[in-house]
């Protein structure tokens, strides 16, 4: 709309209370000067003042002084007084569009039902709350450079606008005019100097003079490098630090800086040193790429209003976005013609300069665009003449330029070719679709040869790339086709389709190929180029046949044009007159032409054209105008002739006639025939010969074809050879050739040929992808071609055809044939490859087959043909037709013939089921005499062949022809149906198929019940043969009672200990295949493992350990902040045999690329021999020690070993093993002696091999190094400490997940996880021998200290800050240290061993329990429950707990409590039952093992503690209260129940990872609002959530580097050390792919667990359906992480992928 300009105000009225810079622009006669002078002024006292960019200060300054009083300016007061008016009158930011810019990797969606195009998008926020949200949508990442298209009316069908951008109620058009006139002029006159400003700063060149206004006293001059997509950052770097001679750090943020920016002033100083600079840095860029880095030199006053420019520009766009007002004056006065005539707009100044404009300048202008011209529907108009009148020259500086295209101005043709109404006045008044074309003509025109044709041997491959882009912009000009046509749109659109016509004249025929003869060709010649054209303009050629389609005197002319286009093609000429032809009484007339002698091209567009069109003429029944526009003789065979050409060369390239010509030609003929070409080339070839058969004689026909697949002579009797690879060719020929005329008469399901609906052909399709095999969804969609909107019609009509079978775990899901639609298959279905064929046969053979039904795979009965190709059909019954298929029955009856195939004699009786299946329809449709299809009658001179082949050929085909003698039959049978009864033959015919499939039912149900009987025989033969096996099979309670006695004690721990079982069976090595026991005195067999820091457990993530503080290792926080886990794969070697291999695999890999990727080989990693798992590690497998209790003896030594006199001997020893301390301890009285502790049994310690000690070693050190992350050093006192905590840790990851997993505690392990448990105890028991003992001794003490008062031990650790299960391994496995004496190697005997277990436990669940209490002080969510008895017991514990500890609630239930310890205190127990399992050998109750339940009875009766474990504070009261009273002292309790330590609430809180939304568009949407915390930076970003905490990172991205341990790794490597203990596992949220990490130098990707609607993945939204969580494969991810396999699942993807280029996975 136009505006109306006010007249000037005076300052008093409108500039009353301004700043006086600002009264000085009103007063002055001209403001524009006046405002242009002062930015002149001011800029360089704001910018480019110092080497290095003051960003902060420079944005304050340009505030103050330059931008405030512009503001003030513009709106005639204070700026915020001026936006409230503004927003008062409802004439602000009112805009309906949002307008948003997409930055590059930003997740955009289009609605698939009602975007106009796919072009059209909505921006995420949009998209959220729209209508849209519910249809079938799809995602991707932009490319950067477009914007939202919510509020375009012309995008959407329904739905234009999200809630946010709602029409709402608009403003009259008056109301804007009277209100915002007073602003107008203003607007007018700053607009007006503020881009003429920009667009002098953004167009101005190196050399360019200073103006008088811009030169300043000091000549300081800047040396500015610009950003170039020919070199590297490495080379950038290495050309900085030889100019400047800076280090690699600072010519790195150079680099990375002009990468973003554009450019960077690299050195400040004189124009000499400058000069230098720039010398230095182009000739050192050259050197490198034989092209010179782009440097200018700049005078520090340019540099600085060029800095302000862009500032500016940012600045405009806010402005604009106050008011539609604003946005319209700046409109008018970016269109506005130049004052001199040859001068263009400031617009289009802008953008003839784009190329030569670095990326920041041109990220501003083309944003100032967008939301200024684009935004609104007059100025985009007149801006897309703009554009359309410059599109030429604008393609051509982009393609000499070598940045992007969507940083490039060309970008914006998608905004507005798109646009229907747009695009209708561009063709009409711009003729656009002519411009397009003929500047593709204009690049192209160096590769035309002599002939005017196109031959891209030695092209430009960057350029060739560029050039190609512009169909692009064809393609959207066309997107929508008209529904009402103008006679200037008819006429326009025909002159472009005539310079289109033009385009299509130089590639047909183009690259000519000829076959080589002798010798294989030199020099693949080039065809990548030719067909690029071709997949660039297999959408434009349907679209363009569209709209020709949509009105019939366009499209009758269309066709004219393309028919003289094609009259006018000089390609492939003939070189011989006409010759004479003969064959059954028929004359030929043709030139000779041989495929295989003469130049042949596989790209005819042009004859291609105009067949589509012919059939859209006859969709139209426009057909009988045509002789109005064309010579109504037209010669249809000469149309056919070069297509049938394309098909023979394919043939002859199946028949290997062409191998001599290179990959090259396999390739093309490839291309031809797939997926992405074959609709505007194969297909179209197919239907050219199929109108070519309509028009001519149907042997003439067949006659050509022969001899274009130079087979005349051989069927004409003529031609024989003994050559083998001759008789060869001929045989594939013949096949080649039939199945070509099954194409021509049987492929019907083209809209125009048949009355079929472009739906039944994309039916039929579907049919017989799924005939090869069930697909996956986007299987089927690569399968099927797409239009130009990207659209398969997949979706409407999958349902009819095929059932969905929906994915397990892994996989995806797949659709399978209907059983209904396997009458639809074709053997022969043109569309299908080699393979294909075979796959589609096979596989439906054996469906037949399972199905039960005739394995027969007749031709499918087809459509009616059209009445303009009803003709075709004649070729069935033709003369020649016969003769041929004659003579191939013939040669496979004949004896020594070799001129046939079993392929060829398939083909040919697939052929004579088409016609019959055709003789039959005519005469089901019509009356007899009324059909001239008389096949049958033709047919009787081969049934002497059909027979014989019949008989000699039973295998292959015997259905299918008895199927075809049943067909004849039937057709012979109706055509005597007046002459004689039927009845009768036909009773016959219908009842004797019926008794054979009875008789062979018969049969089959015979055969079945006899190989019953002879297995029921030889079952009875095998009882009877082996009888004594059954009778010595004892029954249930048939055994002594003794061994009864032994087998229910299912106790691990006490006097009352079960039995164990064998230990170890006979193992074989996987590397030497030998067998042998585990034995303590054999070579030593071992396990192979992998031992990792996990936080899996841990109750406070991002924590760390460390052995500088605290006491850690011995002690592990209850927390478990990180541990040491150790899994196997369960995988037995000899330790000899693991060395070998070992050293065989160190010397190997070292020499494979990247090896170091997938095993570390200076950390002992390998690769186990047998199912590839990552190991680092061996474990020895110990022998179980005999458990010889005598339970009268241990009855009676539980008399005097009570709990306190075990507290005494135990403490006694601690003393006597520090002979110079005396004191008196807590408990102990004078007559317990040191030695005391002997008293109850000893036994010396078992012998172990040499071998099975050093593996010992070998395993320890491993825990050590990798638990600590140290250096190896197997003196260390932590060593045996390291392998107590790897045995608990591992215990409680297992309990973890067994619990996650609701798995009954025993039972429920794999082989390999029990196996590699039990060794990793039996590994931990036994590693002490290898340790020195008066450390061990130490540890035992400092450990107990924390449950009983030691003397002599300080600072002991509270019952809140220890982790009871790692104190009860510790102790447990130590405690044999004490019974060490000087010169005697002692251990603890049976019944020793056997109360040292019982009292350590009873003593931990005390401890335990207290711990529970203590922590559990401030909850109160759980709800008692239990017997009374219990509750009293648990009420007393906890007052007494409570008297003694500061702080404690008093007013709690006993029943709740009791309820919480029996929860806090499970998992403890249940990892000490797994504990003593292992340790001990003691099978556990059965109950146990079979029921996922934890039974708390079974479990302490396993355990030997009392089934209320209260009752043991009640039996051992004065032992255990003087013990509460120093475990509730502590000054660690009193600062834990105040708050200032975290306490671990029991049971533990159980780690998964974290919810995710069932939607991953919310997900999406997270992402799209994420923003890093060190950037400040709008650049594309890498949302990355870690599935562990939540935490959304910025990987990636230089911005969030940081250094760890001395190395600079990216936010996700940093992240996962401290999150995971270096694992790490991360959602990449816009690739939608999992990340796994397992240290700074490894990773992988893996499938994210979210599927579309077809139950797929959808890596890098490739797809972009819409996607849904998938329950099972998120808790795989979990059980992945949970079972420690994240480091195996890497090493096993790296292994699979054979990685050739390193990713840095550090810098993630």
């Amino acid at each position: 709309m136009e505006l109306s300009l006010c007249t000037r105000h005076s300052h008093a009225e409108i500039g009353k209370g301004l700043p006086q810079t600002v009264a000085r622009w009103w007063e002055a006669s001209d403001r524009g000067a006046a405002i242009l002078h002062y930015i002149l002024e001011q800029v360089p006292h704001i910018y480019c003042l110092e080497a290095e960019p003051q960003p902060v200060e420079e944005e304050q300054q340009v505030q103050e002084h330059i931008l405030y009083p512009l503001e003030c300016f513009l709106f005639g007061e204070d700026p915020s007084d001026g936006l409230q008016k503004l927003e008062h009158k409802n004439y602000g930011s009112s805009s309906q569009q949002c307008g948003r810019v997409f930055k590059e990797g930003e997740t955009v969606y289009s609605c698939r039902d009602c975007a106009i195009d796919p072009t059209c998008v909505l921006c995420m926020d949009c998209f959220q709350n729209s209508v849209h949200k519910g249809h079938r949508y799809k995602m991707h990442a932009s490319s950067g450079g477009g914007f939202c298209d919510c509020g375009d009316l012309e995008a959407w069908k329904t739905g234009p606008c999200c809630s946010q951008h709602d029409l709402g109620t608009s403003v009259a058009m008056e109301t804007v005019r009277l209100s915002f006139c007073q602003n107008h002029c203003l607007a007018q006159t700053l607009f007006q100097v503020l881009l003429c400003y920009i667009t002098d700063l953004m167009v101005w060149e190196e050399g360019d003079e200073l103006s008088e206004e811009m030169k300043m006293n000091e000549n300081t001059y800047y040396c500015v490098l610009y950003n170039d997509e020919h070199h590297s950052y490495d080379q950038v770097i290495y050309a900085l630090q030889r100019a400047i001679s800076c280090d690699h750090n600072e010519a790195h943020t150079h680099t990375a800086l002009i990468d973003k920016e554009g450019r960077r002033a690299v050195k400040r100083g004189t124009l000499r040193t400058c000069q230098q600079v720039k010398d230095l840095i182009r000739s050192n860029s050259e050197h490198i790429t034989q092209q010179a880095l782009r440097v200018e030199i700049l005078h520090s006053a340019v540099m600085a209003h060029q800095t302000f420019a862009l500032r500016l520009g940012a600045w405009l766009q806010q402005i604009i976005g106050y008011s539609v007002g604003f946005r319209q004056v700046f409109c008018q006065v970016a269109l506005e013609p130049g004052a001199d005539s040859d001068k263009p707009c400031l617009i289009s100044r802008l953008m003839l300069h784009d190329a030569r404009l670095y990326k920041g300048a041109r990220k501003v202008i083309h944003e100032l665009i967008f939301c200024s011209l684009l935004m609104e529907t007059e100025y985009k108009k007149q801006f897309a003449m703009k554009f359309t009148e410059h599109y030429k020259q604008l393609q051509e500086d982009f393609i000499s330029d070598d940045h992007e295209r969507n940083i490039s101005v060309t970008a914006l043709s998608v905004q507005i070719f798109t646009v229907p109404t747009l695009a209708r006045q561009l063709i009409e008044e711009g003729s656009v679709i002519k411009v397009i074309i003929d500047t593709v003509m204009e690049m192209l025109r160096e590769h035309l040869d002599n002939n005017q044709r196109f031959h891209f041997q030695g092209y430009n491959s960057d350029k060739f790339f560029r050039v190609q882009v512009i169909f692009h912009d064809l393609r959207y000009i066309l997107i929508s086709k008209p529904t009402t046509w103008t006679e200037q749109l008819r006429g326009k659109f025909l002159e472009g389709f005539s310079a289109f016509l033009g385009l299509l004249n130089c590639m047909q025929g183009m690259e000519e190929v000829k076959r080589q003869f002798g010798q294989h060709i030199e020099v693949e010649p080039e065809w990548e180029a030719g067909f690029s054209i071709q997949i660039q303009l297999r959408h434009i050629l349907s679209m363009f046949q569209d709209w020709c389609s949509s009105d019939e005197r366009v499209l009758l002319l269309a066709f004219q044009e393309c028919h003289r286009a094609l009259l006018r093609c000089t390609n492939q000429p003939f070189h011989s007159e006409p010759t004479d032809s003969y064959m059954c009484k028929h004359i030929l007339h043709k030139r000779p032409y041989k495929v295989s002698q003469e130049p042949v091209s596989i790209h005819l567009p042009i004859t291609r054209l105009l067949a589509g069109l012919y059939v859209l003429l006859c969709r139209a029944d426009a057909v009988k105008y045509l002789s109005d526009f064309v010579d109504p003789h037209l010669d249809f065979s000469a149309f056919a002739e070069h297509p049938l050409r394309c098909v023979v060369l394919a043939a002859e390239v199946s028949a290997e006639m062409w191998r001599r010509n290179g990959l090259s030609l396999v390739s093309q003929v490839y291309y031809y025939q797939d997926v992405k070409c074959r609709d505007e080339m194969f297909d179209k070839d197919i239907i050219m010969l199929q109108i070519a058969a309509s028009k001519m004689d149907p042997n003439h026909f067949l006659m050509l074809i022969l001899l274009r697949f130079e087979l005349f002579e051989v069927f004409n009797g003529n031609c024989s050879s003994k050559d083998q690879d001759l008789l060869k060719q001929w045989n594939r020929l013949t096949e080649e050739m039939l199945n070509l005329l099954i194409v021509i008469v049987g492929e019907r399901y083209v809209p125009g040929i048949s009355n079929v609906t472009k739906q039944d052909v994309t039916m039929r399709e579907v049919i017989h992808l799924l005939c090869i095999e069930p697909m996956a969804h986007s299987s089927l969609v690569k399968g099927l071609p797409e239009n130009e909107s990207h659209e398969t019609g997949l979706e409407s009509v999958i349902a009819k055809v095929a059932t969905f079978k929906k994915p397990g775990v892994s996989g995806h899901g797949l659709y399978e044939l209907k059983k209904e639609c396997l009458k639809e298959f074709n053997p022969f279905f043109y569309h299908y490859t080699k393979s294909q064929h075979s796959k589609a046969e096979d596989a439906q053979k054996k469906r037949r087959a399972q199905d039960g039904s005739d394995k027969a795979l007749r031709p499918p009965v087809p459509p009616p043909f059209a009445p303009a190709f009803s003709s075709i059909v004649r070729l069935l019954c033709c003369d020649v037709f016969i003769h041929v298929l004659r003579r191939v029955l013939q040669r496979a009856v004949e004896e020594r013939c070799t001129l046939w195939s079993e392929a060829m004699i398939q083909r040919a009786l697939h052929l004579v089921g088409q016609a019959l299946i055709e003789e039959k329809t005519q005469l089901e449709a019509s009356n007899v005499d009324e059909v001239s299809f008389d096949f049958s009658h033709k047919a009787r001179s081969m049934s002497l062949c059909l027979s014989l082949t019949l008989k000699k050929k039973r295998g292959g085909g015997g259905r299918m022809k008895k199927w075809i003698y049943s067909m004849l039959l039937t057709c012979i049978v109706k055509c005597l149906r007046e002459k004689s009864s039927p009845s009768a033959v036909c009773a016959v015919d219908q009842t004797k198929p019926e008794e054979d499939r009875k008789r062979k039912a018969e049969a089959a149900k015979l055969h079945r019940q006899k190989i019953m009987a002879q297995m029921s025989a030889m079952q009875k033969n095998f009882i009877e043969t082996h009888k004594m096996l059954y009778d010595n099979v004892p029954e249930s309670g048939s055994q002594g009672d003794s061994a009864m006695e032994f087998e229910e004690r299912h106790v691990a721990v006490g006097p009352q200990q079960g039995v164990c079982p064998a230990d170890w069976e006979a193992l074989t090595c996987i590397l030497c295949q030998e067998e042998q026991e585990v034995q303590a005195q054999a070579p030593a067999m071992v396990l192979t493992a992998c031992v990792q820091r996990s936080t899996v457990l841990t109750q406070y993530r991002g924590k760390t350990l460390s052995t500088k503080e605290g006491s850690y290792p011995l002690f592990m926080p209850p927390d478990l902040a990180v541990g040491t886990h150790t899994g196997s794969c369960g995988h037995v070697m000899h330790a000899t045999c693991w060395q070998k291999y070992f050293e065989a695999v160190q010397n190997t890999t070292r020499n494979r690329l990247h090896a170091e990727l997938i095993i570390d080989l200076e950390n002992g990693e390998y690769m186990c021999p047998l199912c590839k798992s990552l190991c680092n590690t061996v474990v020895p497998l110990i022998p179980l020690e005999p458990s010889k209790l005598n339970y009268e003896s241990a009855k009676l030594v539980g008399e005097v070993l009570t709990l306190p006199r075990w507290i005494q001997i135990v403490v006694a020893r601690i003393k006597g093993l520090r002979p110079a301390q005396r004191e008196t301890g807590f408990l102990e009285d004078d007559q317990t002696d040191f030695r005391s502790i002997h008293s109850f049994g000893v036994r010396p310690p078992p012998k172990y091999s040499s071998s099975i000690t050093e593996m010992l070693v070998v395993c320890a050190t491993t825990v050590h190094r990798v638990g600590l992350q140290t250096a190896p050093n197997e003196l260390c006192p932590h060593v045996p400490v390291m392998t107590w905590n790897t045995c608990a840790y591992t215990i409680q990851a297992i309990e973890n997940m067994l619990q996650e997993e609701g798995k009954a505690l025993f039972g429920s392990l794999q082989n390999r996880q029990l196996s590699g448990l039990k060794a990793v105890v039996q590994f931990s028991a036994v590693q002490r021998l290898k340790s020195s003992q008066t450390v061990t001794q130490k540890h035992f003490t400092d450990m107990l200290a924390v449950l009983v008062p030691v003397p002599d031990t300080e600072g002991t650790l509270s019952v809140l800050e220890v982790d009871f299960f790692h104190l009860l391994v510790g102790l447990v496995l130590s405690i044999p240290a004490l019974y060490q004496e000087e010169n005697v190697d002692l251990q603890p005997s049976a019944i020793s061993t056997a109360y040292n277990h019982l009292h350590l436990v009873q003593l931990l669940t005390m401890a335990h329990i207290v711990q529970v209490l203590l922590s559990s002080h401030d909850t109160s969510e759980v709800i008692g429950g239990g017997d009374e008895e219990e509750s009293k017991a648990a009420e007393a514990l906890y007052s007494t707990v409570s008297q003694h500890t500061e702080g404690l609630r008093t007013s709690v239930s006993g029943s709740m409590m009791a309820d919480r310890v029996r929860r806090g205190v499970l998992p403890f127990l249940r990892c000490a039952a797994l504990f003593f399992n292992c340790l001990t050998g003691v099978p556990p109750p059965e109950a146990l093992s079979n029921s996922p339940d934890s039974h708390l009875p079974l479990l302490c009766s396993y355990l030997a503690l009392p089934c209320n474990l209260f009752q043991l504070f009640q039996e051992h009261r004065d032992t255990v209260t003087p013990l509460i009273q120093r475990w509730c002292g502590n000054e660690a309790i009193l600062k834990a129940l105040k708050g200032e330590i975290n306490i671990v609430r029991y049971p533990r809180k159980r780690n998964r990872l974290i919810d995710l939304p069932e939607d991953y568009s919310v997900l999406l949407n997270q992402a799209s609002h994420f923003k890093c915390p060190k950037s400040s930076d709008d650049e594309r970003k890498h949302p990355t959530l870690c599935l562990f905490c939540g935490t959304m990172l910025c990987s990636q991205s230089p911005c969030c580097h940081v250094q760890l341990d001395g190395e600079e790794v990216g936010a996700c490597t940093a992240h996962a050390a401290s999150c995971g203990a270096g694992v790490g596992m991360f959602l990449r949220v816009r690739e939608c792919e999992i990340v796994l990490m397992a240290s700074r130098t490894r990773g992988s990707t893996y499938p994210a667990p979210y599927l579309d609607d077809y139950g797929e993945t959808d890596p890098q939204l490739g797809r972009g359906n819409p996607l849904h969580l998938c329950p099972e494969r998120y808790k795989k991810l979990q059980q992945l992480w949970q079972q420690h396999c994240i480091l195996e699942e890497i090493a096993r993807s790296l292994e699979v992928l054979n990685v050739m280029f390193a990713f840095e996975w550090q810098m993630l």
